[in-house]
C-alpha cells in the first residue's frame, strides 16, 4: 500500500489528511462544507475514490454528500429519510411518549463489496439502506419494529444509531448500537433484529438484567474473528466471544472505564485500544493526561501509551467515532479530540504525533488505505 487517507469530520467542516506509507509528512485539505457539522465521513472499502459524508446544520437540516474522486469534488445525493412501520412513539427521559423524528445521520457504513450500497444510522434511532450510491433510501424497519422499540429512550446525545458493523464474511449479520437502547443484531440482512445485551449492567437501570436501555458508546470487531465483539459502554469496557449473545467486562486495570471510542488493531484481533475519560460528568482525561490504553490480550490487562501525547493540562474529549486504524504494517492508529487535534501513531500506538492542530472540534475519524 502506498499511503493513507484520514477522513476527519468536525463541527465546522470536513478535512482530508493524506500521507505516504511512512506516515511522517501529511498534506491537509479542507475545510469541505465549511461551517457545517460533519458528523461522519466514510470511504467505500470496494472503491477508495467513493466517499460518503453526513453534513448537518440546525438551520438547513441534513445533507448526504458523495465524492467519486477521493474527496476532490462532492455532490449532494438523496436526502429523503422516511420512517416506515414501527411504533408511533418512543419514550422520552421522563417516560412520556414522544413521536419519532428524523434529526441527522450519525453514521454512514458503505458495503464491504459494493460501492453503490451504503447504510445510514440516524437520530431518532433507525437504520436506512441505499442501493444506488445514496440517491434513494429505505428504512430497514425491522429494527424499530422490535417489540421494545416504543420503550427506547435517548442518551445525552440523543436517540442515535451510531455504530453499524457489517458481516466481514459476506454473510447476512448486521450489528447496530443505539444510545441508549443497546446492541441489536440481525441475522437476515436487516429484515429482523434482536437485542444482544445479556451481561450488560447499567447502574441507572433498576433491573440488573434489563433487555434494553444500556448506553452503548461504541462497538468494534476484527474481520478475522467476527464472533468477537468489543464494546465501550457508558461505564465498562466489554467483550463478547459469541456474537453478542453474552458479554463480560474486560476493563481490568484501566484508570477509568468510562469512554467513548474503541478499536482493534488491523493485524491482531486481540489488540484493542481505548481512550479513558474521567467520568460521565467530567469529559476529559484522568488528571488532564491524554492517554491511549492498549490491551494485547483482548482486555483485562492494559498498558498506557503516551509517548508524544500531552502529559498535563489537557482537558479534551475523544468522541465515539473519533478513532480509526489503517491496514498498513505496522498498523497505524488515529484519533481526534474536541480540542481540534488529530493524533496518529505509525507503530501500533508506541509513539504519537499531532498530525494537525487547531481544527474545529473533531466528531469523527476514518481511514482509507491507498494503493
Amino acid at each position: 500500500m502506498s499511503g493513507v487517507r484520514v477522513l476527519v469530520g468536525t463541527k465546522k467542516g470536513a478535512f482530508i489528511l493524506t500521507a505516504d506509507g511512512a506516515r511522517e509528512i501529511w498534506s491537509i485539505d479542507g475545510p469541505h462544507f465549511g461551517g457545517w457539522e460533519v458528523y461522519h465521513l466514510k470511504g467505500s472499502p470496494a472503491d477508495p475514490n467513493r466517499i460518503y459524508a453526513s453534513q448537518s446544520s440546525g438551520w438547513f437540516g441534513q445533507v448526504v454528500q458523495r465524492s467519486d474522486d477521493g474527496g476532490k469534488h462532492w455532490e449532494a445525493v438523496g436526502n429523503e429519510f422516511a420512517y416506515q412501520g414501527g411504533p408511533e412513539t418512543h419514550q422520552w427521559y421522563d417516560g412520556t411518549p414522544r413521536p419519532w423524528e428524523f434529526t441527522r445521520v450519525w453514521h454512514l457504513e458503505p458495503s464491504l463489496a459494493d460501492p453503490e450500497v451504503v447504510y445510514a444510522g440516524v437520530q431518532d434511532a433507525a437504520l436506512f439502506r441505499s442501493g444506488d450510491g445514496g440517491q434513494h433510501w429505505s428504512e430497514l424497519s425491522g429494527l424499530r419494529e422490535h417489540r421494545t422499540g416504543s420503550a427506547w429512550q435517548p442518551g445525552a446525545g440523543g436517540l442515535c444509531l451510531h455504530t453499524i458493523l457489517l458481516d466481514p464474511t459476506g454473510g447476512e449479520k448486521i450489528f447496530t448500537a443505539i444510545s441508549s437502547a443497546g446492541v441489536f443484531r440481525s441475522d437476515d440482512g436487516g429484515q429482523h433484529f434482536a437485542p444482544k445485551n445479556v451481561g450488560l449492567r447499567s447502574e441507572y437501570l433498576p433491573d440488573d438484567d434489563a433487555e434494553i436501555g444500556h448506553c452503548v458508546h461504541r462497538i468494534a470487531q476484527h474481520p478475522s474473528r467476527p464472533e468477537v465483539i468489543y464494546m465501550q459502554k457508558h461505564w465498562d469496557v466489554m467483550r463478547s466471544d459469541d456474537g453478542g449473545e453474552h458479554w463480560h467486562e474486560v476493563s481490568g486495570n484501566l484508570p477509568s472505564d468510562f469512554g467513548f471510542c474503541i478499536d482493534v488493531n488491523a493485524h491482531d484481533p486481540e489488540t484493542i485500544y481505548v481512550v479513558p475519560i474521567t467520568s460521565d460528568s467530567l469529559h476529559y482525561p484522568p488528571e488532564g493526561r491524554l492517554r491511549v490504553w492498549r490491551s494485547r490480550s483482548g482486555g483485562d490487562q492494559w498498558e498506557e501509551l503516551g509517548r508524544g501525547l500531552p502529559d498535563k493540562d489537557c482537558y479534551v474529549d475523544v468522541l465515539r467515532d473519533a478513532m480509526a486504524v489503517d491496514q498498513l504494517d505496522p498498523c497505524g492508529i488515529y484519533f481526534g479530540t474536541t480540542g481540534g487535534q488529530v493524533y496518529g501513531s505509525p507503530d501500533g500506538g508506541d509513539t504519537w504525533q499531532a498530525i494537525v492542530r487547531d481544527l474545529p472540534a473533531v466528531l469523527s475519524v476514518e481511514v482509507q488505505s491507498l494503493t
